[in-house]
Protein backbone atom coordinates (compact mmCIF):
# COMPACT_ATOMS: atom_id res chain seq x y z
CA UNK A 1 0.00 0.00 0.00
CA UNK A 2 0.83 3.31 -1.01
CA UNK A 3 1.82 5.26 2.10
CA UNK A 4 0.85 9.25 2.07
CA UNK A 5 3.52 9.91 4.33
CA UNK A 6 6.43 8.77 2.15
CA UNK A 7 4.78 10.68 -0.93
CA UNK A 8 4.92 14.18 0.73
CA UNK A 9 8.56 13.45 3.16
CA UNK A 10 9.86 12.08 -0.37
CA UNK A 11 8.63 15.02 -2.28
CA UNK A 12 10.14 17.48 0.31
CA UNK A 13 13.50 15.81 0.23
CA UNK A 14 14.11 16.61 -3.29
CA UNK A 15 13.01 20.15 -2.45
CA UNK A 16 15.62 20.17 0.18
CA UNK A 17 18.23 18.46 -1.95
CA UNK A 18 17.80 19.81 -5.33
CA UNK A 19 20.02 22.66 -4.42
CA UNK A 20 22.63 20.54 -3.98
CA UNK A 21 23.17 19.44 -7.65
CA UNK A 22 22.34 22.20 -9.27
CA UNK A 23 24.13 22.85 -12.29
CA UNK A 24 26.65 19.38 -11.54
CA UNK A 25 27.79 18.07 -14.79
CA UNK A 26 26.90 13.82 -15.49
CA UNK A 27 30.10 12.03 -14.93
CA UNK A 28 27.89 9.26 -12.85
CA UNK A 29 28.00 5.88 -14.78
CA UNK A 30 24.17 5.04 -13.55
CA UNK A 31 22.24 8.36 -14.28
CA UNK A 32 20.86 6.94 -17.22
CA UNK A 33 17.97 5.20 -14.95
CA UNK A 34 16.85 8.22 -13.52
CA UNK A 35 17.13 11.99 -14.77
CA UNK A 36 16.19 14.17 -11.87
CA UNK A 37 19.57 13.55 -10.28
CA UNK A 38 22.87 12.76 -11.61
CA UNK A 39 23.46 10.55 -7.91
CA UNK A 40 20.71 8.25 -8.43
CA UNK A 41 20.72 5.12 -9.50
CA UNK A 42 18.73 1.13 -9.26
CA UNK A 43 17.94 2.21 -5.95
CA UNK A 44 16.10 5.54 -6.38
CA UNK A 45 16.13 8.77 -5.47
CA UNK A 46 16.44 8.21 -1.49
CA UNK A 47 20.32 6.33 -2.15
CA UNK A 48 22.72 8.75 -3.25
CA UNK A 49 25.84 7.34 -5.63
CA UNK A 50 28.92 8.93 -5.63
CA UNK A 51 32.08 8.13 -7.62
CA UNK A 52 35.58 9.79 -7.76
CA UNK A 53 35.31 10.98 -11.26
CA UNK A 54 32.06 13.58 -9.81
CA UNK A 55 32.98 17.13 -8.77
CA UNK A 56 33.80 17.10 -5.11
CA UNK A 57 32.02 20.58 -4.73
CA UNK A 58 29.02 19.39 -5.74
CA UNK A 59 29.42 15.86 -3.85
CA UNK A 60 30.34 18.19 -0.09
CA UNK A 61 27.00 20.18 -1.09
CA UNK A 62 25.05 17.48 -1.82
CA UNK A 63 26.27 16.18 1.59
CA UNK A 64 26.07 19.28 3.80
CA UNK A 65 22.37 19.95 2.62
CA UNK A 66 21.59 16.50 3.69
CA UNK A 67 23.09 17.12 7.04
CA UNK A 68 21.09 20.38 7.92
CA UNK A 69 18.31 18.23 7.21
CA UNK A 70 18.55 15.38 9.01
CA UNK A 71 21.03 16.18 12.15
CA UNK A 72 18.08 16.74 14.21
CA UNK A 73 15.18 14.38 12.65
CA UNK A 74 15.13 12.33 15.54
CA UNK A 75 11.67 10.74 14.65
CA UNK A 76 11.19 11.97 11.08
CA UNK A 77 10.25 9.67 8.31
CA UNK A 78 13.14 10.43 5.68
CA UNK A 79 15.74 7.70 5.43
CA UNK A 80 19.27 8.16 2.86
CA UNK A 81 21.66 5.90 1.94
CA UNK A 82 25.28 7.09 0.85
CA UNK A 83 27.12 5.12 -1.65
CA UNK A 84 30.20 5.76 -2.55
CA UNK A 85 31.94 3.61 -5.59
CA UNK A 86 36.09 2.21 -5.33
CA UNK A 87 38.11 5.25 -5.74
CA UNK A 88 39.31 8.29 -2.96
CA UNK A 89 37.64 11.31 -2.11
CA UNK A 90 38.95 14.23 -0.04
CA UNK A 91 35.97 14.78 2.09
CA UNK A 92 33.80 14.47 5.45
CA UNK A 93 31.47 12.50 5.50
CA UNK A 94 29.01 13.30 8.19
CA UNK A 95 25.84 10.97 9.28
CA UNK A 96 22.79 11.48 10.84
CA UNK A 97 19.55 10.21 11.52
CA UNK A 98 18.38 7.67 9.33
CA UNK A 99 21.27 7.88 7.57
CA UNK A 100 23.79 4.94 6.20
CA UNK A 101 27.32 5.93 4.56
CA UNK A 102 28.55 2.49 2.63
CA UNK A 103 31.45 1.84 0.75
CA UNK A 104 30.57 -0.03 -2.25
CA UNK A 105 34.32 -2.20 -2.19
CA UNK A 106 34.85 -5.66 -1.62
CA UNK A 107 37.27 -4.75 0.91
CA UNK A 108 37.84 -1.66 3.40
CA UNK A 109 40.65 -0.04 1.67
CA UNK A 110 38.76 0.12 -1.78
CA UNK A 111 36.99 3.19 -0.41
CA UNK A 112 39.30 5.76 1.19
CA UNK A 113 38.02 9.21 2.62
CA UNK A 114 40.43 11.36 3.31
CA UNK A 115 38.48 13.21 6.04
CA UNK A 116 36.33 11.71 8.14
CA UNK A 117 33.53 9.29 8.18
CA UNK A 118 31.80 10.98 11.39
CA UNK A 119 28.95 11.23 13.68
CA UNK A 120 29.18 14.22 15.13
CA UNK A 121 27.09 15.70 18.39
CA UNK A 122 25.03 17.43 16.61
CA UNK A 123 21.27 17.57 18.36
CA UNK A 124 20.54 20.84 19.43
CA UNK A 125 21.85 20.34 23.31
CA UNK A 126 24.99 17.87 22.21
CA UNK A 127 23.13 14.96 23.80
CA UNK A 128 24.78 12.11 22.26
CA UNK A 129 22.23 9.90 24.52
CA UNK A 130 20.08 10.20 22.14
CA UNK A 131 22.26 10.02 18.83
CA UNK A 132 20.29 6.67 17.58
CA UNK A 133 19.89 4.69 13.95
CA UNK A 134 23.17 5.34 11.97
CA UNK A 135 25.67 3.47 11.05
CA UNK A 136 29.30 3.60 8.64
CA UNK A 137 30.56 0.17 6.92
CA UNK A 138 33.17 -0.95 4.88
CA UNK A 139 35.15 2.38 4.06
CA UNK A 140 38.88 3.42 4.85
CA UNK A 141 39.12 6.51 6.81
CA UNK A 142 42.55 8.48 6.50
CA UNK A 143 42.10 11.40 9.25
CA UNK A 144 43.60 15.42 8.02
CA UNK A 145 46.30 15.89 9.75
CA UNK A 146 46.52 13.06 12.60
CA UNK A 147 42.89 15.25 13.28
CA UNK A 148 40.89 12.56 15.94
CA UNK A 149 37.58 11.06 14.18
CA UNK A 150 34.01 11.31 16.08
CA UNK A 151 31.76 8.66 15.81
CA UNK A 152 29.64 10.19 18.71
CA UNK A 153 26.62 8.01 19.22
CA UNK A 154 24.32 5.78 21.19
CA UNK A 155 22.43 2.71 20.18
CA UNK A 156 21.40 1.46 17.05
CA UNK A 157 24.81 3.06 15.37
CA UNK A 158 27.25 0.47 14.32
CA UNK A 159 30.49 1.19 13.18
CA UNK A 160 31.23 -1.73 10.93
CA UNK A 161 33.67 -3.35 8.26
CA UNK A 162 36.18 0.12 9.23
CA UNK A 163 39.56 0.83 8.80
CA UNK A 164 40.71 3.68 10.74
CA UNK A 165 44.25 5.42 10.24
CA UNK A 166 44.32 6.96 13.11
CA UNK A 167 42.68 7.66 16.33
CA UNK A 168 38.86 7.49 17.09
CA UNK A 169 36.37 8.14 19.90
CA UNK A 170 33.16 7.26 20.78
CA UNK A 171 31.24 10.39 22.29
CA UNK A 172 31.96 14.06 22.30
CA UNK A 173 31.53 16.50 24.88
CA UNK A 174 28.17 14.59 26.24
CA UNK A 175 27.35 11.74 28.02
CA UNK A 176 26.88 8.69 25.48
CA UNK A 177 24.86 5.25 25.20
CA UNK A 178 26.28 3.17 22.54
CA UNK A 179 27.17 1.63 20.71
CA UNK A 180 29.36 -1.23 18.57
CA UNK A 181 32.55 -1.41 16.23
CA UNK A 182 32.61 -4.60 15.18
CA UNK A 183 35.38 -6.44 11.98
CA UNK A 184 37.26 -3.05 12.14
CA UNK A 185 40.42 -2.23 12.27
CA UNK A 186 42.16 1.04 13.92
CA UNK A 187 45.02 1.71 13.67
CA UNK A 188 45.76 4.44 16.56
CA UNK A 189 43.61 4.83 19.62
CA UNK A 190 39.97 4.35 19.92
CA UNK A 191 37.91 4.72 23.17
CA UNK A 192 35.60 6.93 24.93
CA UNK A 193 35.73 9.68 27.52
CA UNK A 194 32.21 10.24 28.79
CA UNK A 195 30.62 7.08 27.33
CA UNK A 196 28.80 4.76 29.52
CA UNK A 197 29.03 1.44 27.28
CA UNK A 198 30.58 -0.05 24.47
CA UNK A 199 31.07 -3.38 22.62
CA UNK A 200 33.71 -4.27 20.46
CA UNK A 201 33.69 -7.95 18.28
CA UNK A 202 36.50 -9.25 15.92
CA UNK A 203 38.71 -6.16 15.57
CA UNK A 204 42.17 -5.03 15.44
CA UNK A 205 42.96 -1.47 17.56
CA UNK A 206 46.14 -0.01 18.48
CA UNK A 207 45.16 0.92 22.19
CA UNK A 208 42.19 1.49 24.04
CA UNK A 209 41.60 4.56 26.12
CA UNK A 210 38.54 5.53 28.53
CA UNK A 211 34.39 3.91 29.20
CA UNK A 212 32.29 4.03 32.13
CA UNK A 213 30.27 1.58 32.88
CA UNK A 214 30.79 -1.17 31.09
CA UNK A 215 32.96 -2.03 28.06
CA UNK A 216 33.04 -5.86 26.13
CA UNK A 217 35.95 -6.83 23.80
CA UNK A 218 35.39 -10.16 21.81
CA UNK A 219 37.99 -11.54 19.25
CA UNK A 220 39.79 -7.99 19.59
CA UNK A 221 43.46 -7.79 18.73
CA UNK A 222 45.00 -5.05 20.78
CA UNK A 223 42.00 -4.95 23.56
CA UNK A 224 42.88 -3.76 27.07
CA UNK A 225 43.55 -6.17 30.02
CA UNK A 226 40.59 -7.55 31.53
CA UNK A 227 40.38 -5.63 35.36
CA UNK A 228 37.34 -6.27 36.73
CA UNK A 229 36.16 -5.27 39.17
CA UNK A 230 38.80 -2.67 39.21
CA UNK A 231 37.62 -1.39 35.75
CA UNK A 232 34.45 -2.72 34.08
CA UNK A 233 36.11 -4.64 31.44
CA UNK A 234 35.43 -7.91 30.02
CA UNK A 235 37.66 -9.73 27.52
CA UNK A 236 37.13 -12.52 25.77
CA UNK A 237 39.70 -13.79 23.67
CA UNK A 238 37.72 -15.91 20.67
CA UNK A 239 34.66 -15.00 18.75
CA UNK A 240 32.90 -18.90 19.25
CA UNK A 241 30.74 -18.41 16.12
CA UNK A 242 30.19 -15.73 13.71
CA UNK A 243 28.68 -14.46 10.20
CA UNK A 244 29.68 -11.36 9.63
CA UNK A 245 26.97 -9.26 7.88
CA UNK A 246 25.85 -9.19 4.24
CA UNK A 247 26.73 -6.19 2.21
CA UNK A 248 26.40 -4.59 -1.08
CA UNK A 249 29.49 -4.00 -3.48
CA UNK A 250 29.82 -2.70 -6.70
CA UNK A 251 31.93 -5.48 -8.82
CA UNK A 252 34.98 -4.59 -11.57
CA UNK A 253 32.53 -5.08 -14.00
CA UNK A 254 30.41 -2.40 -13.34
CA UNK A 255 26.90 -4.37 -11.54
CA UNK A 256 25.69 -4.21 -8.35
CA UNK A 257 26.06 -7.46 -5.75
CA UNK A 258 25.84 -8.42 -2.43
CA UNK A 259 28.66 -10.75 -0.50
CA UNK A 260 27.69 -12.88 2.40
CA UNK A 261 30.24 -13.92 4.25
CA UNK A 262 31.02 -17.46 5.21
CA UNK A 263 30.31 -18.51 8.81
CA UNK A 264 33.57 -18.77 10.99
CA UNK A 265 34.59 -20.30 14.49
CA UNK A 266 36.84 -19.40 17.15
CA UNK A 267 38.20 -16.00 15.05
CA UNK A 268 39.79 -12.83 16.45
CA UNK A 269 39.96 -9.53 14.47
CA UNK A 270 39.02 -8.77 11.03
CA UNK A 271 37.81 -11.13 8.25
CA UNK A 272 38.82 -9.33 5.54
CA UNK A 273 42.57 -8.39 6.70
CA UNK A 274 44.06 -10.69 4.28
CA UNK A 275 41.76 -9.42 1.27
CA UNK A 276 40.83 -13.34 1.12
CA UNK A 277 37.05 -13.24 2.67
CA UNK A 278 35.72 -16.14 1.81
CA UNK A 279 31.49 -16.03 1.19
CA UNK A 280 29.31 -16.23 -1.92
CA UNK A 281 28.79 -12.89 -4.64
CA UNK A 282 25.17 -12.78 -5.29
CA UNK A 283 23.97 -10.89 -8.29
CA UNK A 284 21.72 -8.16 -7.54
CA UNK A 285 19.26 -9.50 -10.15
CA UNK A 286 18.69 -12.24 -7.91
CA UNK A 287 17.09 -9.74 -5.42
CA UNK A 288 13.57 -7.40 -5.76
CA UNK A 289 14.59 -4.31 -4.88
CA UNK A 290 11.72 -3.15 -2.92
CA UNK A 291 10.33 0.76 -2.77
CA UNK A 292 8.09 2.06 -0.44
CA UNK A 293 6.25 4.15 -3.15
CA UNK A 294 6.03 0.50 -5.35
CA UNK A 295 6.02 -2.17 -3.28
CA UNK A 296 3.36 -3.70 -0.25
CA UNK A 297 3.06 -7.11 1.39
CA UNK A 298 1.86 -8.84 -1.55
CA UNK A 299 4.56 -7.80 -4.11
CA UNK A 300 7.05 -8.90 -1.47
CA UNK A 301 5.38 -11.94 -0.52
CA UNK A 302 5.43 -12.83 -4.40
CA UNK A 303 9.33 -12.27 -4.77
CA UNK A 304 10.12 -14.57 -1.91
CA UNK A 305 7.54 -17.04 -3.28
CA UNK A 306 9.48 -16.78 -6.60
CA UNK A 307 12.53 -17.55 -4.99
CA UNK A 308 14.05 -13.89 -4.77
CA UNK A 309 16.06 -12.36 -1.83
CA UNK A 310 14.91 -9.10 -1.09
CA UNK A 311 16.81 -5.49 -0.69
CA UNK A 312 14.74 -2.53 0.76
CA UNK A 313 15.45 0.45 -0.07
CA UNK A 314 15.41 3.70 2.48
CA UNK A 315 11.72 4.52 3.62
CA UNK A 316 8.88 3.08 5.42
CA UNK A 317 6.70 0.31 4.48
CA UNK A 318 3.10 -0.48 6.17
CA UNK A 319 2.81 -3.70 5.96
CA UNK A 320 -0.93 -5.66 6.04
CA UNK A 321 0.43 -9.28 5.88
CA UNK A 322 3.48 -10.97 7.35
CA UNK A 323 6.31 -11.17 5.27
CA UNK A 324 7.27 -15.16 5.35
CA UNK A 325 10.33 -16.33 4.74
CA UNK A 326 10.05 -20.10 3.78
CA UNK A 327 13.08 -20.72 1.30
CA UNK A 328 16.73 -21.78 2.72
CA UNK A 329 19.75 -19.15 1.92
CA UNK A 330 17.24 -15.93 1.76
CA UNK A 331 18.67 -12.90 2.07
CA UNK A 332 16.72 -9.64 3.22
CA UNK A 333 19.00 -6.61 3.38
CA UNK A 334 18.32 -2.67 3.81
CA UNK A 335 20.09 0.03 3.07
CA UNK A 336 19.01 3.57 4.40
CA UNK A 337 17.80 1.82 7.70
CA UNK A 338 14.41 0.83 5.69
CA UNK A 339 11.50 0.96 8.53
CA UNK A 340 8.65 -1.82 8.36
CA UNK A 341 5.40 -1.21 10.14
CA UNK A 342 2.73 -4.20 10.60
CA UNK A 343 -1.08 -3.24 10.32
CA UNK A 344 -3.66 -5.01 11.94
CA UNK A 345 -1.67 -6.86 14.72
CA UNK A 346 0.46 -8.72 12.10
CA UNK A 347 4.08 -10.03 12.76
CA UNK A 348 6.25 -7.88 10.50
CA UNK A 349 8.53 -10.68 9.44
CA UNK A 350 8.53 -14.30 9.92
CA UNK A 351 11.11 -17.14 8.84
CA UNK A 352 9.85 -20.99 8.66
CA UNK A 353 12.29 -23.44 10.42
CA UNK A 354 14.97 -23.22 7.40
CA UNK A 355 18.43 -22.65 7.27
CA UNK A 356 21.19 -20.03 6.13
CA UNK A 357 18.32 -17.25 5.88
CA UNK A 358 20.17 -13.61 6.84
CA UNK A 359 17.86 -10.82 8.07
CA UNK A 360 20.18 -7.51 8.27
CA UNK A 361 19.90 -3.66 8.31
CA UNK A 362 16.30 -2.66 9.04
CA UNK A 363 13.85 -1.47 11.39
CA UNK A 364 10.78 -2.37 12.24
CA UNK A 365 8.19 0.12 14.31
CA UNK A 366 5.27 -1.43 16.26
CA UNK A 367 1.84 -0.58 14.87
CA UNK A 368 -1.53 0.04 16.23
CA UNK A 369 -3.04 -3.42 16.99
CA UNK A 370 -1.48 -5.73 18.79
CA UNK A 371 1.26 -7.73 17.38
CA UNK A 372 2.62 -11.01 19.21
CA UNK A 373 5.97 -10.48 17.64
CA UNK A 374 7.36 -8.21 15.63
CA UNK A 375 9.85 -10.38 14.23
CA UNK A 376 9.62 -14.35 14.93
CA UNK A 377 12.64 -16.95 13.82
CA UNK A 378 11.41 -20.49 13.20
CA UNK A 379 7.74 -21.74 13.72
CA UNK A 380 7.03 -22.94 17.63
CA UNK A 381 7.79 -26.23 16.59
CA UNK A 382 11.04 -25.93 15.33
CA UNK A 383 13.62 -28.30 16.08
CA UNK A 384 16.04 -28.73 13.36
CA UNK A 385 19.69 -28.31 13.78
CA UNK A 386 21.57 -25.46 12.10
CA UNK A 387 24.89 -25.88 13.03
CA UNK A 388 26.34 -25.97 9.56
CA UNK A 389 24.70 -23.42 8.35
CA UNK A 390 22.20 -20.95 11.19
CA UNK A 391 20.22 -18.05 10.59
CA UNK A 392 21.76 -15.17 10.86
CA UNK A 393 20.78 -11.65 11.93
CA UNK A 394 22.71 -8.50 11.68
CA UNK A 395 21.94 -4.77 12.85
CA UNK A 396 18.15 -5.48 13.02
CA UNK A 397 16.28 -2.78 15.33
CA UNK A 398 12.90 -2.98 16.41
CA UNK A 399 10.85 0.29 18.17
CA UNK A 400 7.47 0.04 20.45
CA UNK A 401 6.56 3.81 20.54
CA UNK A 402 8.56 6.78 19.95
CA UNK A 403 7.69 7.46 15.95
CA UNK A 404 4.77 5.97 15.90
CA UNK A 405 2.26 4.71 18.65
CA UNK A 406 2.07 1.20 18.57
CA UNK A 407 2.10 -2.24 20.82
CA UNK A 408 3.89 -5.56 20.76
CA UNK A 409 4.02 -8.75 23.11
CA UNK A 410 7.62 -9.27 22.01
CA UNK A 411 9.35 -7.37 19.26
CA UNK A 412 11.75 -10.48 18.34
CA UNK A 413 11.08 -14.03 19.20
CA UNK A 414 13.43 -16.94 18.05
CA UNK A 415 11.99 -20.25 18.23
CA UNK A 416 14.90 -22.10 15.58
CA UNK A 417 18.43 -23.60 17.08
CA UNK A 418 21.85 -21.97 16.29
CA UNK A 419 20.81 -18.26 15.78
CA UNK A 420 23.04 -15.81 15.91
CA UNK A 421 22.25 -12.21 16.52
CA UNK A 422 25.33 -9.65 15.52
CA UNK A 423 23.86 -6.23 17.12
CA UNK A 424 20.01 -5.76 17.71
CA UNK A 425 18.86 -2.66 19.61
CA UNK A 426 14.84 -3.81 20.94
CA UNK A 427 13.27 -0.23 22.64
CA UNK A 428 10.08 0.26 23.88
CA UNK A 429 10.05 4.14 23.80
CA UNK A 430 11.30 6.49 27.09
CA UNK A 431 10.44 9.88 24.83
CA UNK A 432 8.66 10.41 21.67
CA UNK A 433 4.93 9.52 21.49
CA UNK A 434 3.17 6.42 22.65
CA UNK A 435 5.15 6.17 25.72
CA UNK A 436 2.72 6.31 28.55
CA UNK A 437 2.59 3.41 30.60
CA UNK A 438 -0.99 2.80 29.64
CA UNK A 439 -0.34 3.43 25.96
CA UNK A 440 -0.09 -0.49 24.88
CA UNK A 441 1.21 -3.92 25.82
CA UNK A 442 4.54 -4.15 25.27
CA UNK A 443 5.84 -7.11 27.18
CA UNK A 444 9.41 -8.13 26.21
CA UNK A 445 12.21 -7.33 24.12
CA UNK A 446 13.40 -10.60 23.78
CA UNK A 447 11.93 -14.33 23.70
CA UNK A 448 14.49 -16.95 22.80
CA UNK A 449 13.04 -20.57 22.46
CA UNK A 450 15.90 -22.19 20.65
CA UNK A 451 18.66 -23.67 21.51
CA UNK A 452 22.12 -23.03 21.08
CA UNK A 453 21.09 -19.07 20.15
CA UNK A 454 24.29 -16.61 20.42
CA UNK A 455 23.63 -12.76 20.42
CA UNK A 456 26.70 -10.61 20.20
CA UNK A 457 25.94 -6.57 21.77
CA UNK A 458 22.05 -6.95 22.42
CA UNK A 459 20.67 -3.63 23.67
CA UNK A 460 17.08 -4.03 25.09
CA UNK A 461 15.37 -1.71 27.08
CA UNK A 462 12.20 -0.12 29.28
CA UNK A 463 9.84 -3.01 28.07
CA UNK A 464 7.05 -3.84 30.92
CA UNK A 465 8.38 -7.27 31.85
CA UNK A 466 11.59 -9.22 31.60
CA UNK A 467 12.94 -7.30 29.02
CA UNK A 468 15.10 -10.27 28.02
CA UNK A 469 13.00 -14.15 28.58
CA UNK A 470 15.55 -16.61 27.87
CA UNK A 471 13.92 -20.33 27.72
CA UNK A 472 16.43 -22.33 25.32
CA UNK A 473 19.37 -24.39 25.90
CA UNK A 474 22.82 -23.24 25.53
CA UNK A 475 21.95 -19.56 25.31
CA UNK A 476 25.38 -17.24 25.03
CA UNK A 477 24.87 -13.01 25.53
CA UNK A 478 28.42 -11.44 24.80
CA UNK A 479 27.40 -7.89 26.13
CA UNK A 480 23.96 -6.75 27.25
CA UNK A 481 22.75 -3.20 28.14
CA UNK A 482 19.58 -3.12 29.54
CA UNK A 483 17.72 0.14 30.93
CA UNK A 484 14.66 -1.44 32.88
CA UNK A 485 11.17 0.77 32.59
CA UNK A 486 11.66 4.46 33.43
CA UNK A 487 8.03 5.15 34.97
CA UNK A 488 6.55 1.95 36.15
CA UNK A 489 2.82 3.51 37.94
CA UNK A 490 3.23 1.57 41.36
CA UNK A 491 4.84 -1.46 42.36
CA UNK A 492 1.44 -2.57 42.37
CA UNK A 493 1.14 -2.84 38.99
CA UNK A 494 4.93 -3.47 38.17
CA UNK A 495 5.68 -6.46 40.31
CA UNK A 496 6.46 -10.23 39.62
CA UNK A 497 4.69 -12.65 41.73
CA UNK A 498 5.45 -10.15 44.84
CA UNK A 499 9.05 -9.19 44.10
CA UNK A 500 9.65 -5.61 43.33
CA UNK A 501 10.08 -5.37 39.18
CA UNK A 502 10.72 -7.81 36.46
CA UNK A 503 14.21 -8.79 36.33
CA UNK A 504 15.67 -7.79 33.33
CA UNK A 505 17.22 -10.94 32.42
CA UNK A 506 15.49 -13.59 33.42
CA UNK A 507 16.76 -17.18 32.16
CA UNK A 508 13.57 -19.53 32.97
CA UNK A 509 13.89 -22.18 35.49
CA UNK A 510 13.84 -25.14 33.26
CA UNK A 511 16.63 -24.25 31.85
CA UNK A 512 20.11 -26.36 32.83
CA UNK A 513 22.94 -24.34 30.47
CA UNK A 514 23.75 -21.14 29.68
CA UNK A 515 26.44 -18.17 29.25
CA UNK A 516 26.36 -14.60 29.31
CA UNK A 517 29.53 -11.94 29.02
CA UNK A 518 29.57 -8.65 30.52
CA UNK A 519 25.76 -7.71 31.63
CA UNK A 520 25.24 -3.61 32.32
CA UNK A 521 21.39 -2.94 33.54
CA UNK A 522 20.26 0.30 35.25
CA UNK A 523 17.71 1.90 36.63
CA UNK A 524 16.23 5.33 36.46
CA UNK A 525 13.04 5.86 37.79
CA UNK A 526 10.94 8.83 36.79
CA UNK A 527 7.34 10.55 37.64
CA UNK A 528 6.24 11.58 40.82
CA UNK A 529 8.39 11.50 43.72
CA UNK A 530 5.81 9.90 45.58
CA UNK A 531 5.89 6.98 43.25
CA UNK A 532 9.36 7.00 41.53
CA UNK A 533 11.39 7.23 45.11
CA UNK A 534 9.20 3.78 45.95
CA UNK A 535 9.77 2.07 43.30
CA UNK A 536 12.86 -0.57 43.05
CA UNK A 537 13.77 -3.53 40.99
CA UNK A 538 14.56 -6.69 43.35
CA UNK A 539 16.78 -8.39 40.57
CA UNK A 540 18.88 -7.24 38.00
CA UNK A 541 19.06 -10.80 36.66
CA UNK A 542 17.30 -13.88 37.49
CA UNK A 543 18.74 -17.62 36.61
CA UNK A 544 18.25 -20.94 37.65
CA UNK A 545 20.74 -22.38 40.27
CA UNK A 546 21.96 -25.13 38.08
CA UNK A 547 25.92 -26.32 37.14
CA UNK A 548 25.53 -24.96 33.53
CA UNK A 549 24.66 -21.60 34.20
CA UNK A 550 27.25 -19.15 34.30
CA UNK A 551 27.22 -15.43 33.89
CA UNK A 552 30.02 -13.35 34.18
CA UNK A 553 30.01 -9.51 34.86
CA UNK A 554 26.95 -7.67 35.88
CA UNK A 555 27.49 -3.87 36.07
CA UNK A 556 24.13 -1.93 37.65
CA UNK A 557 23.81 1.60 37.97
CA UNK A 558 21.11 3.28 39.69
CA UNK A 559 20.06 7.04 38.81
CA UNK A 560 17.51 9.35 39.46
CA UNK A 561 14.96 7.60 42.09
CA UNK A 562 14.45 4.59 43.41
CA UNK A 563 17.30 1.60 43.08
CA UNK A 564 18.45 -2.28 42.29
CA UNK A 565 18.29 -4.14 45.37
CA UNK A 566 20.46 -7.10 43.94
CA UNK A 567 22.68 -7.72 41.23
CA UNK A 568 21.35 -11.46 40.39
CA UNK A 569 19.25 -14.21 42.53
CA UNK A 570 19.32 -12.22 45.93
CA UNK A 571 23.02 -11.18 45.57
CA UNK A 572 25.19 -8.54 45.74
CA UNK A 573 24.55 -5.29 47.19
CA UNK A 574 21.76 -2.62 46.93
CA UNK A 575 22.61 -0.46 44.36
CA UNK A 576 21.58 3.41 44.86
CA UNK A 577 21.39 6.47 43.43
CA UNK A 578 23.94 7.72 41.95
CA UNK A 579 25.99 4.19 42.53
CA UNK A 580 27.61 1.25 39.88
CA UNK A 581 28.05 -1.20 41.51
CA UNK A 582 30.32 -4.35 39.89
CA UNK A 583 29.58 -7.79 40.83
CA UNK A 584 31.65 -10.88 39.61
CA UNK A 585 29.03 -13.28 38.33
CA UNK A 586 26.89 -16.30 39.43
CA UNK A 587 28.20 -19.98 38.79
CA UNK A 588 25.94 -22.48 39.38
CA UNK A 589 25.54 -25.35 41.87
CA UNK A 590 27.20 -28.98 40.85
Amino acid sequence: MLSIRYYLYSLSSILLLSIATTGCSDSNKDSSVSQSSQYTSIFGQNVLVFDDSMDLDSIKMRLEALHEQQKYNEFGSERYALLFKPGTYDLDVTVDYYVQALGLGRYPDDVTINGAVQSTSSTSDNKVTTMFWRGAENFKVVPKNGEMIYWAVSQAAPYRKMHVAGDINFDKGSWASGGVLANSVVEGRAGLTTGQQWMTRNSSIGKWEGGNWNRVFVGVEGAPNDTWPAQPTTVIDKTPVVREKPFLTYTESGDYAVFVPELLKETSGPSWINRDEKGELISIADFHIAFPDKDNSTSINQALAGGKHILFTPGIYDLDETLTIKKPNTVILGIGLPTLIPQNGEIAVATHDVPGVKLAGFMVDAGPDLSPSLIQIGTEDSDEDFSANPISLHDIYCRVGGAVVGQAETTVTINSNYVIGDHFWLWRADHGTGTEWMDGQNKHGLVVNGDHVTIYALFNEHFQGYQTLWKGEYGRTYFYQSEIPYSPPSLELWNDNGKPGYASYKVADSVENHNAYGLGIYSFFRGEPTVSNNVRLENAMEVPDNSGIVITHISTFAGLNGGINHSINGMGESTEVGELKLYDGFKGKE
